[in-house]
């Protein structure tokens, strides 16, 4: 089973429920795709850790080659392509790597090469395979990196949970395209509502089946509620702000292995996932 955590802006709690959920399942794999900004192993510290890097292709020209027919520079849909002193100029920050523009130059004027954009880092924290991407500094798109660490085999048994990037881009999309079932973690006020909906509109798009999580829920907010009745979104459970979890968390360690009633909410909260799925 894959679960997508997501949530419509940072610092809703999204990295907090991949974590104890992962800890709490124990045969999890946990795989941080919000590769901007990648903080799970802060937490689940992972051991015998592996790197391995991501690269992209990107397009180099050889002038001696080129008659300047811009039928490179016209194919790139990306507009990362210009055309200077009759020459293609490429524009690294913008290009996809579709290899469009080296597949119909006729005189073969267009070559590829590799360029590291990022990494993926693979270890593992007791009974949890920890997989986080990191996204060099200065790149425009992740979503190479989050490819390479989805790539990653699950068996029958096993609960891979995804920590998805923030809000509702491309690099979200990317994140919960194999997702079996998409956990939406919501602050009760109004930002966090209206993010919501945004990420909430994608799943849906998605045809994703979906639950909520009200994180930091101290106070019933209800907007958030009745939208949840009124497009029948299951709330799964409601975590409350508690100066303890926000103790254990700015300690670097996990509640749900630190305390009981944190580890309860999540394995009841694991337990729901699972009836959704199954039904």
């Amino acid at each position: 089973m894959r679960i997508a955590v997501l949530s419509g802006k940072g610092g809703t709690g999204k990295t907090f429920v991949s974590v104890n959920l992962a800890v709490t399942a124990k045969n999890a794999i946990c795989i941080d795709c919000d590769v901007e900004e990648p903080n799970g192993r802060l937490f689940l510290k992972p051991e015998e850790s592996v790197t391995e890097e991501v690269y992209t292709k990107l397009p180099q020209v050889l002038e001696e080659k080129c008659i300047g027919c811009r039928k490179c520079v016209d194919s790139c849909r990306f507009n990362a392509m210009g055309f200077i002193k009759n020459s293609p100029l490429v524009f690294p920050e913008v290009c996809h790597s579709c290899g469009a523009c080296s597949l119909l130059c006729p005189t073969g004027a267009i070559y590829e090469l590799k360029r590291p954009i990022g990494i993926v880092e693979r270890g593992r924290n007791k009974e949890v395979q920890v997989i986080t991407g990191i996204l060099n500094i200065g790149e425009a798109s992740g979503i190479p990196v989050i490819q390479n660490a989805l790539d990653t085999k699950i068996t029958e048994k096993s609960i891979m949970i995804i920590d998805c990037p923030p809000g509702s881009a491309c690099s979200v999309m990317e994140s919960v395209q194999t997702a079996d079932y998409c956990l939406l973690v919501v602050e009760a006020t109004i930002f966090g509502f209206h993010n919501f909906k945004m990420v909430y509109e994608l799943v849906s798009l998605l045809q994703k089946p979906c639950g909520v999580v009200i994180n930091k829920g101290d106070y019933t907010y209800y907007p958030l509620i009745n939208f949840c009745k009124e497009n029948n979104i299951t709330i799964l459970c409601c975590i409350p702000y508690q100066e303890k979890l926000a103790q254990i968390g700015a300690n670097g360690e996990v509640a749900s292995e630190k305390d009981d009633e944190t580890r309860m909410i999540f394995s009841t909260l694991l337990d729901k996932i699972r009836m959704e799925v199954r039904e």
